[in-house]
């Protein structure tokens, strides 16, 4: 139906025709136009669209697959004939930018811009696509004065998001010269949004609640197990078919159960192949998906490589797949003909506790079955409990013999889970979505957000705190956060208030002077950042903690990569394996230095994934809110994810092969996305050493010869054209940092790997030094030291002090020096015989040695052999010495 700026033009011409300026005369064009493009308006469409026009607000209930894009476009529409600017805001990125492209192709590029934190395109013209709470912050800072006509949100049933609902609900209390469209298909009952945006606007609310879904939906509870359930399914040509599960590793179980079971006939699997001959599968998950497909089975989370959904996606789309095996991801942004939904359980683990699923989720997973246009009736399973569907299939074999099945001895033990029933089916099958609950709240980026607009910022913060869309009979907690926040300002000068212009009725009481001749008490006392409220807004503090930094320390540059990552959201799949790894490693050197089980019990709970930085960033981050409060609602997550591949010279793949994690490749591929981005955004020029770009530039390629699809998409938006669908990664190799062409990595091109293996070995020794194990000391043949050399070194040490330490804290990196640059004759005061030494090839490594006492007078000396160390790929010793300072 789309056609290159058909709306702009339709536009164009009733300009020409004088009939713009009549929204009856637009109505029909509109109309006209849709069924010009062979899809008329249906019914709930067509009045959704009079009601915009006649500038009424529309609060739309429309199934999916019933034509919500249409709806939008009438409100963009509208607003564009009376020359008004237009917003669609939507939770998802991926779903902006796909508006975006969308209302390109409808209105022409030249009058539609995107706004998502990430990128700005376009900016100023008058239909703008942005997520909920680019809108909102604008909502907050302009109010009244913001440039809207009218405001189409999607998804709005995200209102009752606990984390992110209240930015659906400023602009509705923020914006009451906008007009209205709030779309979903799960919204419940809206008679308080009806009676709310009635009041706040003296505008009339229409409810469209009775579109139609186009494809019916027949709903069945079933005691078949799996197999069965699907070879049935597939007999009677229900597929594509979406087993739903609520775990990614329940998913992937479900799959390769499934590859027992026939799905397809030789022509599809030749139909299969021919479309997988260009895609490349890296080895893990890619060589386990691969498999999957050519069985007719795809697999579909977040988190997999975005080509690899989009494949999977593609080829349901091209009819070639019988199963998809997936999460609750079918819910939102997925947009591929599905024609049976099976839940696998009516229940899921919410982060807190195990329930049953709400009718809202359930609605909004079971409406994908069924696509207007390829389905005339969508289908809908429930299978009952694991236990309940064996227990069928035992009566079905007991009669089948003509026998009685044995009764079921219940156990006494219970699991705590929650199961369900065929009632448990009925009823949400009838039910309506959950009437959705206010998530308001107070920030102090929304405090300094209102703080930017005209007028009386204290009348309006008391006016938000009083009314919003909470309903409070008693004391409001609202106000007591205000009253905490504007304290914190206060306290940081961030804020002035001037009490001798203090208004009747104000709720902020307190002594301030200040000779600014303002009209409002009530202002800022200095610049913040203007990116405050934005999708970074730990930035600021990533700038300032570069300061604390030494350009001349080794570790320089990973150091400013580490703070980059203390900013980000943390990729939880691979921390939790970098704790398990750690703790593991920790117990064998617990065991090896002859802890007991207590001891060791005790020290593991203190010992979590890497977090490089960790003593000096905390403390810093608490000054720095004390000065920057609105950063107090956010936490800093030190992690070593880019710096852990550095340091370890690995590729992506093998970071997924390490901690066996295939299950969250996408996961980790976008947080490394996100620190390409950060690291080029944020790292100013003073701090970006030849070293620092080198690893930035490194990351990036990772990306792209992993997955470009991210990097393509934000370099696309960034420049207003649109993002390649490429199911492959870059023709290169993904190659670790210091890595040449061949894939290799000698010690000299990766000093921050070298650096490590040169601490680990040290530290290996110390760790035998401590356990006096003096034969596994000789074994190593460092140097040519003996068991003879190690026993008489151990015994003075031990004249000396009692105890090697060997905790986290021995191990950092305080009590390490590395001295790449040497000169003779600081070598000749630790060895007299530098014999066939070119000191040019070689390098020094101190360990200091932490005793009980706190002395650190013995320490290692090691003579590093560059060289060797390359062409060994093992760090070589050439001299160590061992003795006190």
């Amino acid at each position: 139906m789309q056609q290159s700026a058909s709306l702009n033009l339709l536009l164009d011409d009733l300009e020409d025709q004088g009939r713009i300026n009549d929204p009856t005369e637009v109505f029909s064009a509109f109309t006209e136009w849709a069924e010009a493009g062979g899809r008329p308006l249906y019914p709930h469409q067509a009045e959704s669209a009079l009601e915009i026009f006649s500038d009424n607000h529309v609060i739309a209930t429309t199934p999916t697959g019933s034509g919500k894009s249409l709806i939008a476009l009438a409100g963009h529409l509208h607003a564009l004939a009376k020359g008004e600017r237009s917003y669609y805001t939507a939770p998802l990125k991926a779903l902006v930018s796909e508006k975006f492209f969308d209302l390109v192709g409808y209105f022409g590029a030249e009058n539609v811009g995107m706004v998502t934190g990430d990128v700005s395109v376009n900016a100023e013209a008058p239909i703008i696509c942005a997520t909920a709470e680019i809108l909102a912050n604008q909502a907050l800072r302009e109010g009244n004065d913001l440039d809207v006509g009218c405001v189409i949100m999607d998804e709005f049933h995200y209102y009752g998001d606990p984390q992110r609902g209240v930015a659906w609900q400023i602009p509705l209390l923020e914006l009451p010269q906008a007009q209205m469209v709030l779309l979903s298909a799960t919204l419940g009952d809206v008679s308080f949004f009806v009676k709310d945006l009635t009041t706040r606007t003296n505008r009339d609310v229409a409810v469209i609640s009775d579109a139609k879904r186009p494809v019916p939906l027949e709903m069945s509870y079933t005691l078949e197990a799996t197999d069965e359930l699907i070879k049935r399914l597939l007999s009677e040509d229900r597929y594509p078919i979406y087993l739903v599960h609520f775990s990614q590793k329940e998913a992937l179980s479900a799959a390769n159960n499934l590859l027992s079971t026939p799905l397809l006939n030789k022509e599809q699997k030749e139909a299969i192949a021919n479309e997988l001959a260009t895609v490349k599968f890296a080895p893990g998950f890619g060589k386990i998906l691969n498999k999957l497909l050519r069985h007719g089975i795809g697999i579909h989370h977040a988190g997999m490589l975005p080509r690899y959904r989009r494949l999977v996606e593609r080829l349901t789309q091209q009819g070639l797949l019988a199963v998809v095996c997936g999460t609750d991801t079918l819910g939102v942004g997925i947009n591929v003909p599905i024609r049976t939904v099976v839940f696998t359980a009516l229940t899921k683990f919410d982060g807190r506790r195990e329930r049953h699923l709400q009718a809202r989720e359930f609605h909004q997973i079971a409406g994908r079955a069924g696509r207007a246009g390829f389905d005339t009736v969508g289908y809908v399973y429930a299978q009952a409990p694991a236990d309940k569907i064996e227990a069928h299939k035992r009566e079905q074999k007991a009669e089948a013999n003509g026998k009685k099945a044995k009764k079921t001895v219940k156990s006494n033990k219970t699991d705590n889970r929650v199961s369900w029933t065929e009632a448990t089916f009925e009823r949400l099958c009838q039910a309506e979505p959950e009437k959705l609950v206010s998530r308001f709240t107070f920030t102090h980026s929304m405090f300094l957000s209102v703080l930017e607009r005209k007028g009386d910022p204290e009348a309006h913060l008391l006016k938000l705190a009083t009314d919003n869309h909470d309903q409070w009979h008693g004391n409001n907690p609202h106000l007591r956060t205000l009253g905490q926040i504007y304290q914190s300002l206060l306290t940081a000068e961030v804020i002035d208030y001037h009490h001798e212009q203090r208004n009747e009725g104000a709720i902020i009481d307190i002594e301030v002077s200040n000779d600014k001749d303002e009209k409002y008490p009530l202002r800022f006392a200095r610049d913040i950042p203007a990116d405050f409220a934005l999708n970074q807004p730990l930035s600021p503090f990533a700038l300032a903690a570069m300061d604390l930094l030494n350009p001349d320390d080794p570790s320089f540059s990973l150091d400013v990569i580490s703070i980059i990552e203390a900013t980000l959201e943390d990729p939880r799949p691979l921390l939790y394996a970098q704790q398990n790894e750690a703790r593991s490693t920790a117990i064998n050197e617990m065991k090896a230095a002859g802890w007991d089980y207590d001891q060791r019990m005790a020290a593991l709970e203190e010992i979590t994934w890497p977090k490089p930085l960790e003593d000096l960033l905390d403390p810093a981050f608490s000054m720095f809110a004390k000065a920057n409060p609105w950063v107090s609602d956010e936490e800093l997550k030190p992690k070593s994810v880019v710096r852990y591949l550095v340091e370890n010279a690995m590729t992506f793949s093998e970071l997924i092969a390490h901690y066996q994690i295939p299950g969250a490749e996408g996961v980790i591929l976008r947080y490394l996305t996100d620190a390409y981005r950060a690291c080029r955004q944020v790292i100013p020029p003073e701090y970006s050493t030849d070293e620092v770009q080198r690893i930035v530039d490194w990351l990036g390629q990772l990306v792209r010869s992993v997955d470009s699809s991210l990097l393509d998409e934000w370099d696309a938006l960034a420049s207003g054209t649109a993002p390649s669908t490429s199911e492959s990664a870059d023709e290169n190799q993904e190659l670790a940092f210091g890595a040449n062409e061949n894939g290799e990595v000698p010690f000299s091109a990766n000093p921050h790997k070298f650096g490590k293996e040169i601490r680990n070995l040290l530290f290996d020794l110390i760790t035998k030094m401590s356990a006096d194990r003096v034969e596994k000391l000789g074994d190593l043949a460092i140097a040519g030291w003996s068991d003879d050399d190690w026993d008489l070194v151990l015994g003075r040490y031990f004249q000396d002090h009692e105890e090697i330490i060997i905790d986290q804290e021995a191990r950092s990196a305080t009590y390490f020096e590395w001295q790449r640059k040497l000169e003779t004759a600081d070598l000749l005061k630790l060895w007299s015989d530098l014999e066939g030494i070119q000191v040019g090839n070689y390098e020094l490594a101190i360990q200091t040695i932490v005793d009980e006492d706190g002395d650190y007078d013995w320490a290692i000396w090691a003579l590093i052999d560059r060289e060797a160390s390359n062409e060994q790929q093992r760090v070589v010793v050439s001299k160590l010495k061992v003795a006190t300072r």
